[in-house]
């Protein structure tokens, strides 16, 4: 498959099995969009709704009238940040609730960062692709409740989660497959993540530093220096806690630091002089990353999506042609096996002989359009620059 004809599958598999089960199955006409879709494909109306599930269509449909103009995006992208901003936005402490009930109340109000990024994210790219002032305002207001509550001023990085008042909470894990620490790489990256976005509409010294800090956090105690793997779990003094890695979140963060390295310019970590800065510091990490099976084991669905773009940024980036056939192979191990034909959107994963694993959600709190759909508009858009 040559690069012209992978941007054209790319485009039709976002337009055909991923962004209509969006909008055809997951619209909740009280407003807003259902909970949950189980991996029968079946509703659940009376599900609880999260705001990152939301806060992902709303980043999902925005970047793709973006990128790809269809009015119809435009429509779902505008329900989504209504829905953000009337229901999850806690208008008297500020943040975002992390759940509603099924019509739409507050259900836990907790503080997660790792959701009140994502609003962000969202947001920002919902005022990227229309200009809309009320969603950059509200994604400001987001990043300096973010400064001002989780912020660590004494010894760098942001702590998980408070309680609605932003005092603390016994509990700080996104789920119950967390550890309960008070930093995480998870968090820290998703941060990043919308941090990187935001300051491409608002460019903001402030937001500026503060992207540059955690480049640096993420180079200096998150990622070994001798493995090139990152640690999951920290305490206050960033001592990692619990052994082990992650793989599809080392290939995702590779990627996206190497996006924020290039978005705000310069780190610490980069030459002056640097047309790309970023390449330089990384390189060893995308060596190593290079050495892993993206294959070797089944994995979920957002790993094998951030398999490819971060495969494919190294290959842009250093015209490694193995990085190339890690893309292509995973490329076709996505459409041979995890998308679903006749319902839509891809399955959560596959067993080890290629068997659609059902019992997990089609949409829900983590089941969400924005890992897949990111995945198609990064190569529509990477590969059209070719």
């Amino acid at each position: 498959m040559t690069t012209i004809e992978l941007t054209t599958a790319a485009r039709q598999m976002l337009e055909r099995d991923i962004l209509p089960f969006w909008m055809e199955r997951m619209q909740d006409p009280r407003g807003g969009f259902y909970g949950r879709i189980d991996g029968n494909n079946v509703v659940h109306p009376d599900a609880p709704k999260g705001a990152i599930l939301c806060a992902r269509i709303l980043w999902t449909f925005s970047a793709a009238y973006r990128v790809l103009g269809s009015e119809e995006y435009l429509v779902l992208a505008t329900r989504a940040k209504r829905a953000l901003l009337d229901d999850f936005f806690d208008p008297e402490q500020g943040g975002v609730y992390w759940s509603l009930t099924a019509d739409g109340m507050p259900l836990d109000t907790k503080k997660q960062i790792y959701a009140i990024g994502f609003a962000i994210y969202g947001l920002s790219e919902y005022a990227r692709a229309t200009g809309d002032e009320e969603a950059l305002a509200h994604a400001v207001k987001l990043f300096f409740d973010i400064e001002n509550h989780s912020f660590d001023t004494v010894k760098n990085g942001y702590f998980e989660a408070f309680t609605r008042e932003w005092g603390d909470i016994a509990d700080m894990r996104l789920s119950d497959k967390d550890a309960n620490e008070r930093k995480t790489m998870n968090t820290h990256l998703h941060i990043l993540e919308p941090y990187t976005n935001l300051y491409r509409i608002w460019p903001d010294q402030r937001l500026r530093a503060a992207i540059q800090n955690l480049v640096d956090i993420f180079l200096t105690k998150i990622l070994d220096a001798d493995t090139r793997r990152m640690h999951l779990f920290f305490n206050d003094d960033w001592q990692s806690m619990v052994p082990g890695t992650s793989y599809g979140h080392d290939i995702e963060a590779s990627w996206l630091i190497h996006e924020a390295m290039n978005v705000v310019g310069n780190t610490s970590h980069d030459s002056e002089t640097s047309d790309t800065p970023g390449p330089q510091v990384l390189a060893p990490w995308f060596q190593t990353l290079l050495t892993l099976d993206p294959l070797a084991e089944p994995r979920q669905w957002w790993e094998y999506a951030e398999t490819v773009v971060g495969y494919l940024n190294i290959w842009q980036h250093t015209g490694n042609d193995e990085a190339m056939n890690k893309v292509m192979e995973t490329w076709t191990f996505i459409n041979d096996y995890l998308i679903d034909r006749e319902a839509g959107e891809w399955y959560w994963s596959v067993t080890s002989d290629g068997t659609p694993l059902r019992t997990e959600d089609k949409a829900g709190f983590w089941k969400c359009p924005y890992h897949n759909s990111r995945m198609c508009l990064e190569i529509i858009e990477r590969l059209s620059a070719v």
